[in-house]
């Protein structure tokens, strides 16, 4: 396990800022070191860390350096609760982590399966660890035993977001765990409020996502049934 003066470990992965918003974090209290790499992607990195307890936690860690920031800036902009954002290419990474800390927060709050946010430090989140001794798998790499009873899970978690004035705007077989057969959803970096003029575009796309997987499982899906459903729940909240 790294603890915070052995970041260099991981010398191709930290840059200096982010080892220094890691031993902030450490200093604390949220984790006591790193414990292994579980994603290194271009735009954020996944690591699992140790607290003092010996629990884990997951850290996600936003590469400053090689993010997207026109795309983040995209989605950002039309988001009512980033109104100000300024195209600056550090603030949308942390205007970026920050949104996606809010949306895990309020998952949360509403009961949704989800990670539980702990802590965001700029470009760092420290979130709930989902699994037992290893992470929970995506859902791609665990199907669910029974696709059908998976499915309907899945849809009442998007429903319930939906209801509450979420919409998850990036959700695919990659973004759904599969812990002992319950659908968590992740990735909440995306999500934005259904005040958000293209919510209703994402959410078609987020069930179009579903869909398309759960039909390879078997699952007979009625489609524009399921989409009704939630067209009704948008008419029955603007009524209010």
């Amino acid at each position: 396990m790294q603890s915070k003066d052995e970041f260099k470990t991981f010398k191709d992965v930290f840059d200096l800022y982010a080892e220094r918003n890691l031993s902030s974090l450490i200093t604390q209290g949220y984790f006591e070191g790193i414990k292994s790499p579980l994603s290194l992607g271009k735009e954020a990195n996944i690591f699992s860390a140790e607290r003092k307890d010996k629990s884990l936690v997951i850290l996600k860690i936003y590469r400053v350096n090689t993010c997207d920031f026109s795309k983040m800036y995209s989605y950002l902009k039309f988001d009512p609760r980033f109104k100000t954002v300024k195209r600056k290419n550090r603030q949308i990474i942390f205007d970026w982590a920050q949104r996606e800390y809010r949306n895990l927060m309020k998952a949360r709050e509403i009961g949704l399966n989800s990670p539980a946010p702990y802590a965001c430090k700029d470009n760092i989140i420290v979130m709930e660890f989902i699994g037992d001794d290893k992470p929970a798998p995506q859902v791609k790499d665990l199907p669910p035993k029974d696709p059908e009873d998976f499915f309907k899970k899945t849809i009442a978690q998007v429903k319930l977001l939906y209801k509450n004035g979420l919409v998850h705007a990036d959700l695919s077989k990659f973004n759904i765990l599969n812990h002992n057969e319950t659908p968590y959803l992740i990735d909440f970096s995306q999500a934005t409020t259904t005040e958000n003029p293209r919510s209703e575009e994402f959410l078609e796309r987020d069930l179009d996502n579903l869909f398309v997987f759960f039909k390879k499982l078997g699952v007979k899906i009625d489609a524009e049934k399921i989409k009704k459903e939630f067209l009704n729940e948008r008419k029955r909240v603007q009524k209010f």
